[in-house]
């Protein structure tokens, strides 16, 4: 097949994988199935469409595709005597929906419920009874449409155990009996926080990568910015899918400035703004209004958007405004304590009233366990002692930084830090 005709069904595949195991989910009752049902819709479009052309509507012929294939795999499992949960009604059900003109297939689609249906599937995948590595490795694969190697690429981790975590967590749902639906209110709220949270998790691991040879992982970063979206148009009045979808964008719009043309890292102060992109900054800010209006203006992606709105509003590093930021992290640590938390409002605090006062604060976090092979911890206070001139103990913290990182490019930028304040009088 042609490279451009593969290319185009990836493409099309990855906007549409969520909305089709979905809607196949709701008829079948079997994640595994649906999915299988899923990937030989695509398996069938990787055949057809480079001798066929693509078609008018490329998501309704996918979705027709694998109501078709799960329609022949119910009627083999019945056949073979193979029991399914109401197999009958599941069959009659896909019956009176699969038809067989592509045209119908469009208007049939358009008429069925997909944003519910990737709502119902979002909940599942991140359902608080996973752990966080398997809710971001299912999300992936089933809203993202993202192939079990990609996964691995993605989260640096061997393409076996991510295919054991995905097994694992679709085992662990089939066994909880978890239904196909969006949670009631009562549920809702910490379903809808793990959600979020496997969202913002894919997002991190793109826009600062954990290790691995590049600094950011920008198809993730994408990825998650398009699921939050889809999560913003399903679920129009939760403020805080809001407030993630802004910080997202905020943090987004800053992507082509955080590295130089060989790759490099470049530090927030030392960025060109004018390379920062200003339609996503106005996204952002307009979801971030969004949240507010709604009434999230004191949770917790909310807080952090405003702090990237501070930022995004700024257009020189001098012109920030630092109190601001410090005043919005006192908000956030009080609604969140935790010690990432307070490192970043001590980096705030050193830009707003300088190191010395920022230095003690950043002390009182040494002795805490969960910073103690945090390379940020180092790092920050490397650049307050550098700041106060006390170069032979910055750069022992740069050192220790560049140790404790598995990032390269982290790992590059630190430890050349390092060795311009040892040049240093």
């Amino acid at each position: 097949m042609t490279d451009a005709a593969r290319a185009a069904a990836e493409t099309v595949w990855r906007a549409e994988a969520g909305r089709i195991v979905g809607g196949l989910m709701r008829l079948v009752r079997s994640l595994d199935l649906a999915e299988d049902c899923a990937q030989d819709a695509l398996v069938a479009a990787l055949e057809h469409w480079p001798a066929d052309g693509l078609p008018q509507n490329p998501g309704a012929w996918l979705m027709a595709t694998a109501k078709h294939r799960a329609l022949d795999r119910l009627r083999a499992a019945q056949l073979h005597g193979r029991k399914h949960e109401d197999l009958a009604a599941d069959l009659d059900a896909l019956q009176a929906m699969v038809v067989p003109d592509f045209v119908d297939a469009l208007d049939a689609a358009r008429q069925d419920d997909l944003g519910d249906d990737q709502l119902r599937l979002f909940f599942v995948a991140c359902h608080p009874l996973l752990s966080a590595d398997a809710r971001v490795a299912l999300t992936l694969r089933l809203l993202g449409g993202l192939s079990t190697a990609e996964i691995a690429r993605a989260c640096l981790v061997p393409e076996p155990t991510i295919a054991q975590r995905i097994v694992r967590a679709k085992r662990q749902l089939a066994e909880a009996r978890v239904p196909f639906e969006v949670p009631d209110a009562a549920a809702r709220a910490p379903r809808l926080a793990s959600v979020l949270e496997a969202i913002y998790l894919i997002f991190n691991e793109g826009y600062a990568a954990t290790s691995g040879a590049h600094w950011q992982r920008p198809a993730l970063m994408d990825e998650a910015l398009r699921l939050g979206a889809v999560l913003a148009n399903a679920m129009p009045i939760e403020a805080e899918v809001h407030g993630l979808w802004a910080l997202m964008a905020l943090q987004a719009s800053r992507r082509d400035a955080r590295s130089d043309a060989q790759g490099r890292p470049v530090l927030l102060a030392d960025q060109d703004r004018r390379r920062w992109d200003h339609r996503l900054i106005d996204h952002g800010l307009a979801a971030l209004a969004r949240a507010q209006a709604l009434g999230a203006g004191d949770a917790a992606y909310t807080l952090q958007a405003a702090l990237a709105a501070c930022h995004a509003r700024a257009a020189r590093a001098e012109d920030t405004d630092w109190p601001g930021i410090v005043a919005l992290y006192d908000r956030l640590l009080a609604l969140r304590p935790s010690p990432v938390v307070a490192l970043n409002r001590a980096v705030a605090v050193g830009m707003a009233e300088g190191p010395a006062a920022a230095l003690g604060l950043v002390d009182a976090l040494l002795a805490e366990p969960a910073l103690a092979r945090y390379p940020w911890l180092p790092s920050v206070r490397g650049d307050l002692l550098d700041r106060l001139g006390r170069a032979a103990e910055a750069g022992t913290e740069f050192r220790r930084a560049a140790a404790l990182t598995q990032n390269e490019q982290e790992r590059a930028l630190l430890l050349a830090r390092a060795h311009r304040v040892a040049s240093q009088p």
